[in-house]
């Protein structure tokens, strides 16, 4: 029996790394997935696996930048499965740190579209589902940059996450009377492939990992053991939660 037997989950940012992860621990657990990316050969490439491991998932192309995307998601999980009960809004992008006055409005916008505003488009499309469903959880990922270590972080990606972190609380609070809950997870550095090219300089990574008292990255497993408590009935008695997954990163 699976931890997520019975649901339909939704996940943006699926080709890869953690969400990737996501789509076939959740698969694993029983979940009937649908998960979407701009990277369409390599998330075609996850749902054939998943789908030949005798899961079930569905690849579509998702720019959670794009209003329409999110109905035809949001659509697709409804016709072929019959309901959405589970949303991880996964999808971000870094761009490499440089001092406030050299950023300019254009990257500010795209990270503020991507990390914040396609947030904003996967909750309003999932609401009307979810409540339908009778419920449902809302997982938001995060970062620990929207709560802190904010000497080391790049601006437009903190205040993205930031605002994620606010709207998760905002969406709880408003929709807990809807049986939908809502809660955010911070991660530490984590090995994946953006991370290491946001630091490309392993003497930066090194400095950047002395501040975390484990000492090391996280591992992306880590990671979704988390979102996947919060995806499963057994957070049923948490919403507006902040589930900081860091080694200690932001008790220093």
């Amino acid at each position: 029996m699976g931890r997520l037997d019975g649901k339909v989950a939704l996940i943006s940012g699926g080709a890869r790394g953690q969400g990737a992860a996501e789509a076939i621990r959740f698969a694993s657990e029983g979940a009937k997935v649908v998960f979407g990316d701009i990277l369409d050969d390599e998330g075609k490439a996850v749902a054939t696996e998943i789908n030949s491991n005798g899961g079930q998932a569905i690849y579509l192309h998702l720019d959670v930048t794009n209003e329409g995307d999110w109905t035809a998601a949001v659509r697709t999980a409804i016709e072929n499965y019959g309901k959405l009960n589970v949303l991880v809004n996964n999808a971000a992008i870094f761009i490499n740190r440089v001092p406030i006055e050299d950023r300019t409005v254009e990257e500010w916008d795209r990270v503020q579209a991507v990390n914040s505003k396609g947030v904003f488009l996967g909750t309003k499309h999932a609401i009307p589902a979810m409540r339908k469903a009778g419920g449902g959880s809302i997982i938001n990922i995060c970062s620990v940059s929207g709560v802190g270590q904010s000497i080391t972080q790049e601006p437009a990606y903190a205040a993205s996450k930031g605002a994620v972190r606010i709207f998760s609380k905002v969406t709880a609070a408003q929709h807990a009377k809807d049986k939908i809950r809502s809660n955010a997870v911070f991660p530490g550095p984590v090995d994946t492939e953006m991370v290491r090219q946001a630091n490309p300089d392993p003497q930066i990574l090194a400095e950047r990992l002395s501040r975390i008292p484990l000492g090391r990255m996280g591992s992306i497993e880590e990671i979704v053991a988390g979102v996947l408590f919060l995806a499963s009935d057994e957070s049923s008695y948490m919403t507006g939660g902040e589930l900081i997954i860091d080694g200690g990163g932001t008790a220093m």
